[in-house]
């Protein structure tokens, strides 16, 4: 009997833990990982300079032609190597065919970059969403020491919002909605372990427990 594929995809507000949650979920299953190094795996598929991919990583394109999105999105064209070469929409489209390719071609978990979308009606897709309360975030940001003690709060809400931002533009859904998701986690109850657990147990349910050691 054929193994069932399956792709986990991880959505998760800023200072939740998402990273390491899905970084553990992959070790433990032994999936592929992927987070930043797809802006990598994106820089070798198209040969644009791997620092685009930085600039827009999780931001909407152009907020002048921000707007509900209807008809046809980014994402469902081609990549162009034409003059929009690095705009912010093109290097979606690289991203987004990137996504694809590492879901065709082996089980894996993908944190953020819209994932749960251009993999949407992919078989085996599991789309998961981490939060946690405001002060919970706080103290992981803080631990983890990227901002001065002072602008923590701050940096978390203007990166909760560019990725509802990006979310929204690339996709025209409501980042944090439940329609989007599969399971939804609460990290500053479960904590990782608790987490990593909880999705274990889900995928059984779901009938992924070969996966599960």
């Amino acid at each position: 009997m054929e193994e069932k594929r399956l792709v986990i995809t991880i959505g998760r507000q800023y200072g939740s833990g998402g990273r390491e949650i899905g970084a553990r979920l992959a070790q433990d299953l032994g999936f592929g990982f992927y987070d930043k190094n797809i802006l990598r795996l994106n820089s070798d598929e198209s040969g644009i300079k791997e620092s685009y991919f930085y600039l827009a990583d999780e931001r909407p394109g152009n907020k002048l032609l921000y707007k509900i999105i209807t008809g046809l999105v980014p994402e469902d064209k081609m990549p162009s190597f034409g003059a929009d070469l690095i705009s912010a929409d093109n290097l979606f489209r690289f991203q987004s065919a990137v996504i694809r390719k590492l879901a065709e071609a082996e089980n894996c978990v993908i944190i953020g970059r819209c994932a749960d979308y251009i993999l949407e009606g992919t078989d085996g897709l599991v789309r998961i969403y981490l939060y946690a309360d405001m002060d919970a975030r706080i103290q992981r940001i803080e631990r983890l020491g990227y901002f001065d003690s002072k602008d923590v709060k701050k940096n978390i809400k203007r990166m909760d919002r560019e990725r509802r931002e990006y979310h929204r533009y690339y996709t025209g859904r409501e980042w944090e909605s439940t329609e989007n998701y599969d399971l939804m986690l609460n990290t500053a109850k479960l904590g990782v372990d608790g987490c990593v657990e909880a999705i274990k147990q889900y995928l059984i349910i779901c009938g992924y427990g070969q996966y599960v050691k």
